[in-house]
């Protein structure tokens, strides 16, 4: 066994699924790297601010870890750095943003709420749909089936908690130059909820930080594109 071979086996991998998702979302990466690392999926359903998911994520999570977070699983990364940087070995960034909502995309998160709220929470799942995953893969039938189960599996309750969370969290962009561990940033090429420029504007932030765009990908990188993303991901772990 090599150097970095003993080093991947006894890391830890902590993943945080994003919005309406569950452990699902990382099925590709966990069947790819569970040989190699240890790993565990967030729990972020029951609480609605992200600041007391992180603590709960810390708090089940091993002393010294590797975080791989993607869309709200990195706000709560984000979170995670501020509140024990010192745990973190390293970071991986999945289709996320540093900076706080725009004014349209508040008003469409509070639009969802009130559909959610009102008993159309299917329709919920109709306007998300189309906004996770490459235009090219809309009619991509075993693909939507996974995200649609996601969605319904989080449930309304659940999805309101999650979006009261992502208003109300931090900037993250005042603390990117504090984030001293390995840092990948990681953005599906075409994603239409956080763009490659959020992702590009993370990786200046970070020194030394290893960008990496992913063509022909929407939101939900790690279940459009699996093997670019087992790839990188296993790049970052160093195995």
């Amino acid at each position: 066994m090599s150097a970095a071979e003993a080093v991947s086996r006894s890391t830890h991998l902590v993943l945080v699924p994003g919005l309406t998702c569950t452990a699902e979302l990382f099925s590709p990466q966990i069947a790819a790297l569970h040989t190699h690392v240890g790993v565990s999926v967030a729990d972020h359903s029951k609480n609605d601010s992200v600041a007391a998911i992180a603590a709960a994520t810390l708090a089940a999570a091993p002393r010294r870890f590797a975080l791989c977070g993607l869309s709200m699983g990195g706000y709560i990364a984000f979170e995670m750095l501020r509140q024990a940087p010192e745990r973190i070995e390293r970071v991986a960034l999945l289709d996320t943003a540093a900076g706080p909502d725009s004014a349209a995309q508040r008003a469409r998160r509070l639009r969802l709420i009130a559909m959610a709220r009102g008993g159309k929470y299917k329709e919920v799942s109709i306007a998300l749909w189309p906004l996770y995953i490459h235009p090219d893969r809309h009619e991509d039938t075993a693909l939507k089936a996974v995200v649609l189960r996601m969605i319904a599996e989080t449930g309304a309750e659940t999805f309101i908690r999650q979006q009261s969370a992502i208003m109300s969290r931090a900037d993250s962009r005042p603390s990117l130059a504090r984030i001293k561990c390995p840092a990948l940033v990681l953005v599906g090429a075409q994603d239409a909820l956080t763009p490659p420029a959020e992702a590009e504007a993370i990786a200046a932030g970070i020194d030394g930080a290893r960008l990496v765009s992913v063509p022909d990908c929407g939101h939900l990188s790690t279940l459009e594109r699996p093997a670019a993303v087992n790839r990188a991901l296993a790049d970052w772990l160093d195995w």
